[in-house]
C-alpha cells in the first residue's frame, strides 16, 4: 500500500514538471514571437534568417527541411526575403541548384533577430544565482542531445541559436549529431 501511495505520487511529481516544462516552453514562444515580431519578422522569416546566416550557400531544398515548410511555400518565403532585400540567390554548386546567402542587410537583420531574442530570454534565467544558471545549463544540454534524433532534428532544434555563443564544440546538439553520424 505505501509502495503504492509513493509511486502515485512521484507520478504526480513527474507529471507536474512536464506540466511547468509545458508552461515554460510556451512563456518564452510567447517571448521570442514578441521579439520577432517586433521587427516585423514573423511565421519561420526569423529562422530561415538565423539558418542562412549559419549555412550559407544552401539550397531551398535543405532550408525547407530545417524549416519544416513545403518547397513551394519555401520558395514564397526566400522571394519575399530577397525582395526585401535581405537574401539574395546564386548558383549552387551543381549547376540544377539554387543557393541561398544573406545580403549585408540580411545579416544586419540576423544580429538584430538575434539580440531580440536574447533580450527576451534572458529575464527567465536572471531569477537565477550563478549555481543555479550552472546547473540549468547542464540539464538542458542533457535534454537537447536527447532529443537530437537525427541530422534534421539536430538543424530545427538550432534554427534560432546563436552559434557564435554556442559553437559546435560546445553545442550539445551537434555534439549528438557527431556521434549520431558516427553509428551510422
Amino acid at each position: 500500500m505505501y509502495n503504492t501511495y509513493i509511486n502515485k505520487m512521484k507520478a504526480m511529481d513527474e507529471d507536474r514538471t512536464v506540466n511547468l516544462l509545458g508552461a515554460l516552453a510556451l512563456g518564452l514562444m510567447d517571448s521570442l514571437h514578441q521579439a520577432t515580431a517586433s521587427l516585423g519578422q514573423g511565421g519561420e522569416t526569423p529562422a530561415a534568417l538565423i539558418t542562412l546566416g549559419v549555412e550559407p550557400g544552401i539550397s531551398i531544398n535543405q532550408l525547407c527541411q530545417i524549416l519544416g515548410l513545403s518547397h513551394p511555400g519555401t520558395v514564397r518565403l526566400i522571394d519575399r526575403l530577397e525582395t526585401a532585400g535581405l537574401v539574395e540567390r546564386r548558383a549552387g554548386v551543381d549547376g540544377r541548384t539554387i543557393a541561398l546567402f544573406l545580403t549585408a542587410a540580411g545579416e544586419a537583420e540576423r544580429h538584430q533577430l538575434l539580440a531580440k531574442r536574447r533580450q527576451q530570454l534572458l529575464p527567465a534565467i536572471h531569477c537565477l544565482d550563478e549555481t543555479e544558471r550552472d546547473q540549468l545549463s547542464h540539464l538542458l544540454e542533457k535534454m537537447l542531445a536527447a532529443m537530437t534524433t537525427d541530422p534534421l532534428r539536430a538543424y530545427a532544434l538550432c534554427r534560432l541559436c546563436e552559434e557564435e555563443i554556442c559553437p559546435g564544440d560546445r553545442c550539445p546538439v551537434e555534439q549528438q549529431y557527431q556521434q549520431l553520424k558516427q553509428t551510422e
